[in-house]
């Protein structure tokens, strides 16, 4: 199956991995590890994670406050979003059409 983020979603990945590697050395490359973590699993069991709209979905990251929305497109997994935990909600619904 392959993974395609959309365009906001790579933005919001960039720049959290730019801000947790100001706060210390390696930890961006932490949250990529986390993040890899996450999509692998969404990868392997794309219907397991909470039904968060129709056809959306939500993959929780495990030490950072953050989740990924994802959705399936035919045989890949289309991120919607990076979304910080602490951000408004459904912030990012009107990426999803």
């Amino acid at each position: 199956m392959n993974v395609r983020f959309l365009a906001p979603a790579r933005q919001e990945l960039d720049d959290a991995v730019a801000w947790y590697d100001q706060q210390a050395d390696g930890l961006g490359k932490e949250f990529l590890d986390e993040l890899d973590r996450v999509i692998r699993r969404v990868v392997a069991y794309p219907l397991s994670s909470i039904e968060i709209e129709p056809g959306l979905r939500r993959g929780l990251f495990a030490r950072f406050p953050y989740r990924i929305i994802y959705g399936q497109d035919g045989n890949a997994v289309v991120i919607v979003a990076v979304a910080h935990l602490h951000r408004e909600p459904r912030y990012w619904a009107d990426r999803v059409k």
